[in-house]
């Protein structure tokens, strides 16, 4: 713990609590309530303690300073999109440990890593097929892939700080960019997604479940996926271009992991069941959350996932306490009028725009807020919430603001070289210097609105969201 930060927090609360009550929102429980809200994102920001405990500190004070009820406190647990992430976090802890993203990963780089432009693809493929299957990107790029990018690298001659030109610069590159649209195109991409189609739900009374988020994204993802590597080809071009090397070490690595394990086989069913039924979720009408609890009993009457297994993934129930407990925040600030109170006083920011120009306008500030935040969950807790009300006001569709700030949340993370975790582990392996990952990253942002803008309305007018 670093005291002296949480202080600091605290002392951000209470300058929202001193503030005086504007009109419209006298309750005093509202004002404490956004006060130790600020608190928490603060925590977010200057990280005193992880986002579990600073989570719950901010729930004990709203129940100790009358914000919240007890029964309001824990109602965030109760929301159903939290069991569908730790049940996928579940699954992703078994990903992990079979070998299984590895695995697939390897035979990726061995089919398509011919040339290094390949090996990029080899990356884009491999966060294709895990992005809906790891609800963590920090596990699926940081864990699973930011190794392997690094035994590539070095197999090719590059060395941090030496020949990082040689491949691990444009390899880093492919890999933490590619990782960000793929935790835009699903749900389940990043564990933060459900805060924003919770803020959808609270905001608009629209339900952004899995396969609606998915639907949005699949066609402007594909094309960033399918365009990004050249990009970055063009703008940290390797000066190695024959693979082999590279190839000929994912093959010894795939060798010395065998055959296919009954685990693995296990895993690999059950990933095309859940995928069959969560695209399906309209004729058969099973919810997304229940859909991965099967895939989790089947796994656990076959053995493939122990109950030990199950208690002992810190990660999972990490991400439970903390997404509950923003959840129950978020759900009291609009009980308490709070986001009804900010709509009612936005309306004023954004009268007379037109409501596409609203909406691109409103986008575009939200997506290089970025830059102020040190990780996508504060980000989108502090403001997606604020930015729908704002859309709302000037009466954007439902589904065209919610699509459009649900995907950006993560693209935003190109900015910079703190902005999550997989992007801290890509730079963290020192193949390239900060000033190099903020150039590039400022284009990469540049592109993603280039793709996302055009494209996306497009796609959504013709699905008939706006």
């Amino acid at each position: 713990m670093r005291p002296g930060r949480l202080l600091a927090c605290v002392a951000v609360g209470l300058m929202i609590w001193a503030l005086p009550k504007p009109e419209g929102l006298e309750q005093p429980e509202a004002w404490r309530l956004l006060a130790i809200f600020a608190a928490v994102i603060a925590g977010f920001v200057l990280n005193p303690v992880r986002m579990g405990p600073m989570v719950i500190l901010g729930l004990v004070a709203s129940g100790l300073l009358g914000a919240l009820s007890t029964k309001a406190i824990f109602a965030g647990y109760g929301k159903s999109v939290v069991w569908l992430v730790l049940g996928a976090f579940l699954l992703a802890g078994l990903v992990r440990r079979s070998g299984l993203g590895r695995r697939i990963s390897l035979n990726l780089v061995v089919r398509l890593g011919r040339s290094t432009l390949g090996l990029g693809y080899a990356l884009a493929a491999s966060e294709l097929v895990l992005g809906p299957l790891v609800p963590s990107n920090t596990a699926r790029g940081g864990g699973i892939l930011a190794p392997i990018v690094n035994a590539l690298s070095r197999a090719l001659g590059s060395r941090p700080g030496d020949t990082p030109r040689q491949a691990g610069e444009y390899l880093c590159l492919v890999g933490a960019h590619t990782n960000l649209i793929t935790a835009a195109m699903f749900l389940t991409g990043m564990a933060a997604n459900p805060l924003v189609a919770q803020a959808a739900s609270d905001v608009y009374d629209v339900d952004f479940g899995w396969g609606t988020w998915a639907l949005g994204a699949i066609v402007p993802g594909l094309c960033g996926l399918l365009l990004l590597p050249l990009l970055l080809h063009k703008l940290a071009p390797p000066a190695a271009t024959d693979a082999t090397a590279a190839r000929e070490t994912a093959r010894r690595e795939l060798a010395a992991m065998g055959a296919m394990t009954r685990d693995e086989q296990a895993l690999a069913a059950i990933f095309v069941l859940l995928l069959g039924l969560w695209s399906t979720a309209s004729l058969h009408g099973l919810s997304s959350t229940l859909v991965v609890w099967v895939g989790l009993s089947i796994l656990l009457l076959a053995g493939t996932l122990s109950w030990a297994q199950v208690v002992g993934e810190t990660d999972a129930w990490d991400a439970l306490v903390w997404l509950g407990g923003l959840l129950s925040l978020a759900t009291g600030l609009k009980d308490l009028g709070v986001v009804t109170w900010f709509a009612s006083e936005a309306q004023t920011w954004v009268a007379g725009l037109g409501v596409l120009p609203t909406v691109l306008v409103l986008a575009v500030i939200y997506y290089y807020s970025m830059y102020g935040f040190s990780m996508l969950t504060a980000h989108i807790t502090a403001m997606v919430g604020a930015f729908l009300a704002l859309c709302l006001a000037a009466e954007v569709p439902a589904l065209l603001a919610v699509p459009l700030l649900a995907y950006l949340s993560n693209l935003c993370a190109c900015t910079t070289n703190y902005s999550t975790g997989p992007v801290v582990i890509y730079y963290g392996l020192g193949y390239v210097p900060a000033s190099r990952w903020f150039a590039v990253g400022f284009v990469v942002s540049l592109f993603h609105l280039a793709i996302w803008l055009p494209v996306g309305l497009a796609w959504w007018k013709l699905l008939g969201w706006w």
